[in-house]
């Protein structure tokens, strides 16, 4: 009976069935604002709430609307104010879920130094007034030696950043099989690297298919 392949996420996220292979580290910076002065906050990342969590506790009284269930469960156990979780899990959908009720009012991006979506935009362009913060930044982990694996192993790509990373801690082989996450993610690998996307976006679901292939 041949062999199951190794299945991998670039992550420290625990999903049965998977080998963690972490290749982010999250950094966090320092801002200080008046929360006050906002309406709502949103958030389009668990990384995001963590870094407001950690510099200010006033961001728990103001209305909170997030991308995703994962993303509101982290949020909902520091106990912050939720008021909306998005259904799309990407970010322009998720812009174009919240406009209508946020209109009028003054809201808040908390966020990554990288943005791929164009929330800001949307909201912009229907009437809301939208700033945004930058609270942490995504860089990549430094292994002391080039990582190996296995060959036919697949790896589980979450977000773009883990592309660039991946790819600098180890040589892409021709056996290997990407699977992403999203559409979004989908679009910055390079032209050598076909990868499947996931049927939702969940690391549950990346795993699940990966399962199909092995």
């Amino acid at each position: 009976m041949p062999k199951s392949k190794q299945i991998y996420i670039l992550s420290d996220k625990k999903v049965e069935g998977a080998i963690n292979l972490p290749v982010i580290e999250i950094q966090y910076i320092e801002q200080t604002i008046d929360i006050q002065n906002y309406d709502a906050l949103i958030f389009t990342s668990k990384n995001a709430v963590k870094a407001m969590d950690s510099m200010d506790d006033s961001w728990k009284s103001i209305p909170s609307y997030v991308i995703a269930p994962q993303t509101a469960k982290i949020l909902e156990s520091l106990g912050g104010n939720l008021v909306f979780t998005g259904k799309q899990n990407h970010g322009n959908e998720f812009a174009q879920e919240i406009h209508e009720e946020l209109q009028g009012k003054k809201v808040l991006y908390v966020r990554g130094v990288k943005m791929v979506s164009k929330i800001l935009d949307i909201l912009s362009e229907n009437g809301v007034e939208c700033d945004s913060l930058v609270v942490y930044d995504t860089v990549c982990k430094k292994y002391d030696e080039e990582v190996k694996l296995p060959k036919d192993s697949i790896i589980i790509f979450s977000a773009p950043s883990t592309i660039k990373c991946f790819l600098e801690n180890v040589t892409w082989d021709e056996s290997f099989q990407a699977i992403c996450i999203g559409q979004t993610t989908a679009k910055y690998f390079p032209e050598y690297i076909k990868p499947i996307v996931s049927d939702t976006t969940s690391l549950v679901s990346c795993v699940e298919k990966a399962q199909e292939l092995s």
